[in-house]
């Protein structure tokens, strides 16, 4: 989410995750025609060995921001990017696909 947002004294990571964005469209737009797609899953916060790490203070903060109320499992996320990956979602394509439990509601 944070190339989505952005993030103070991140900007090497944020923009790393902001250039995927544009990435996945520009090969949209070069490879689209040969029926390949790209797209982009922004997860939020997921509970990891990182997540679990925190603060508590610090991850019930992050949790009072997400409409969810809860970290996603990586599995939540994994069933996502397996879902693009299908012939179903053949049409999708330069696609940013949150994954955030409402977080970045609007990106």
């Amino acid at each position: 989410m944070v190339g989505l947002f952005g993030s103070a004294g991140q900007v090497n990571y944020s923009s790393s995750k902001a250039a995927l964005v544009g990435f996945a469209r520009s090969l949209t737009r070069e490879l689209g025609g040969r029926g390949i797609t790209a797209n982009v899953v922004a997860p939020g916060f997921i509970t990891t060995d990182m997540t679990k790490a925190l603060a508590p203070e610090q991850a019930e903060a992050y949790l009072k921001s997400i409409p969810a109320g809860r970290f996603a499992d990586p599995a939540e996320v994994a069933g996502v990017v397996l879902w693009l990956a299908s012939d179903d979602a053949g049409y999708i394509s330069g696609a940013v696909i949150p994954v955030d439990g409402g977080l970045g509601m609007g990106h």
